[in-house]
């Protein structure tokens, strides 16, 4: 049986000394498949950078241990970079002056690819982001999306087996970052390995196979990516438009709207549903029978919303310790 992509101990990481130590990372312990997407989710500072560092053996872990197709990061640092490709995006990282074409064949050499297979390796990489007609341009050309497309480029052009994306949408604009999905979402018929960190719900409703939030540096929830939208509680949002006498209670539905409103003689109200399919239309038709109905919309659960829902829990029921004692 093969090793997991990513295995991940008991890790902890410490930063500073004495009383300003800060603890990014506490007892985090995981496992991503091979061929699987793993989501990180997190607020800033809850760890998710300080984690995909480590595994990119850039940082030795305070505690604990990680192995990247069972090679630990600490004692086998060429084997692990040899597997793995590291995405952190961003503006810089690259020559502004040389195409991204030159800019990739530079960074391939360096990394051990052999000159025969670079001009193929280089051209398969462009072709994934979508910079085939840009690989010429110099950099400083570049928008800020096609850079981290060019940074994804990077990431590739060594045929890792496994891929760490560190907020790779952060500050794009909705088209970039939706093509940018779109090339990781190819990845994922190639049988490569993602940890895929952000903030951002849609990347991870897009990409994720998995789903594993971090909380104050720890881990919080680690589950698929069905089960996580099923801990919402509820899965679609109901709004309805009116007019006419205002529903206070849906007597079919058994239930009371979340929220109304009253505008100029029309009315909004606002009710989230546990399941949805043909029972619960049935008797949303029927709870709405006799009244003037002027439009019915239903929202099925994001991961906006479970997100929201879970992180109040968490505030709810944890401490905030950020030091050591």
């Amino acid at each position: 049986m093969s090793a997991p992509a990513v295995e991940v101990t008991g890790v902890g990481r410490v930063f500073g000394r004495g009383r300003d130590q800060v603890i990014a990372l506490r007892d985090v312990t995981f496992q991503v498949a091979e061929g699987q997407i793993l989501g990180v989710l997190g607020s800033n500072g809850a760890g998710k950078t300080t984690l995909t560092k480590i595994l990119a053996t850039l940082l030795d872990p305070t505690s604990g241990n990680a192995r990247v197709f069972g090679h630990d990061v600490r004692r086998d640092l060429r084997a692990v970079r040899r597997l793995t490709g590291v995405v952190f995006g961003g503006d810089r990282g690259f020559y502004g002056a040389l195409s991204g074409r030159e800019n990739l064949r530079y960074f391939a050499m360096l990394a051990g690819v052999g000159r025969r297979a670079i001009r193929a390796k280089v051209d398969d990489a462009l072709t994934d982001v979508g910079l085939v007609e840009a690989a010429r341009r110099p950099v400083e050309t570049y928008s800020k999306g096609m850079r981290q497309r060019l940074h994804i480029a990077l990431g590739l052009v060594a045929e890792p087996r496994l891929l760490l994306l560190d907020e790779p949408t952060v500050g794009l604009d909705p088209v970039e970052a939706e093509r940018l999905r779109t090339t990781v979402a190819r990845l994922r018929s190639t049988g490569v390995s993602i940890l895929l960190t952000s903030h951002y719900l849609l990347d991870i409703e897009r990409l994720s196979d998995r789903v594993l939030i971090l909380s104050r540096g720890a881990v919080t929830m680690d589950t698929t990516a069905e089960e996580f939208a099923r801990s919402a509680g509820f899965a679609a949002t109901v709004t309805v438009r009116g007019r006419g006498p205002v529903p206070r209670h849906l007597d079919a539905l058994g239930t009371v709207p979340d929220d109304v409103e009253e505008q100029g003689g029309v009315w909004t109200l606002r009710l989230r549903v546990p399941e949805w399919g043909g029972e619960t239309f049935d008797r949303l038709g029927a709870a709405l029978a006799g009244l003037d109905v002027l439009a019915v919309d239903v929202a099925p659960v994001r991961l906006e919303d479970v997100y929201a829902t879970v992180m109040d829990r968490l505030s709810a029921d944890e401490p905030a310790p950020t030091r050591a004692r």
